[in-house]
């Protein structure tokens, strides 16, 4: 068992290196003016197969082994039914289809940023609940699964802020790299949660799982079919759902 310091400190790495690659996905904001949908459309499905594929290798199957596959689904349900809860009632902005939540003064630039960092909660808990396991080989193969699907999603964001021509390259750099900047401290919430009680594994796991694949589903999947890209966006799925499995082979 990995004592609570050190679950810490390796939360904390984790969610680091998350916040890093989420900037370095960002930078070519700072030199480009656009960047081909299909080209984004290809990136964020390829973060929906890495993310659909670690719910599974990292997750939902650990979790089942380690406590059985009833806490496991236990988790998922509640994992989605928090997401889903606070995406209907946290007031937030997509470009696609609009507010949604309650809200009537905000800016539409800070709704559109609690959007992406709605978006960003799970991958954050998940990373740190796989410190939290005490399991480093497939937490490290999280971490990095993660993290290298945060590239294309802070180009994404990078460039969504870009294309509303109100913000300049400087601010839709800043703007992507705060959204990514929640996923720190999450995982090290993540990590600790887990030290108070082992019995909490199998629950946190599926947990996790459930947030992401929920988040694949009702946020990823339809923003990059929206304009015929399907194809396209479903190859880059696959691919980075194997990229998973090879991650989870080798570092797992």
């Amino acid at each position: 068992m990995i004592d609570q310091v050190t679950i810490f400190y390796l939360s904390l790495v984790g969610g680091i290196t998350l916040f890093i690659l989420n900037l370095l996905g960002a930078v070519p904001v700072l030199f480009l003016n656009k960047i081909s949908q299909k080209l984004l459309d290809i990136g964020l499905g390829f973060a929906a197969g890495v993310m659909l594929g670690a719910s599974f290798t990292s997750l939902i199957v650990p979790g089942i082994e380690y406590g059985g596959v009833f806490p496991v689904i236990v988790g998922i349900l509640i994992g989605s039914l928090i997401v889903a809860m606070t995406d209907k009632f946290v007031p937030h902005l997509h470009f696609l289809i609009g507010k949604e939540g309650k809200s009537s003064r905000i800016r539409a630039v800070w709704l559109f940023l609690i959007a992406i960092m709605l978006h960003n909660v799970p991958e954050g808990l998940v990373v740190g609940i796989g410190f939290g396991t005490g399991n480093l080989d497939a937490a490290y193969a999280l971490m990095w699964a993660i993290g290298l699907q945060n590239v294309p999603e802070g180009l994404s964001v990078a460039f969504s802020f870009l294309s509303t021509k109100e913000y300049s390259r400087g601010k839709a750099f800043i703007l992507s790299t705060l959204s990514g900047l929640v996923e720190l401290p999450l995982a090290v919430i993540g990590g600790l949660s887990l030290t108070f009680s082992q019995n909490l594994v199998p629950y946190a796991m599926g947990f996790g799982a459930g947030a992401m694949i929920f988040v694949i589903s009702d946020e990823i999947i339809p923003e990059t079919h929206r304009i015929g890209h399907e194809k396209l966006s479903s190859y880059g799925l696959i691919l980075g759902l194997i990229i998973m499995l090879l991650l989870d082979t080798v570092l797992g």
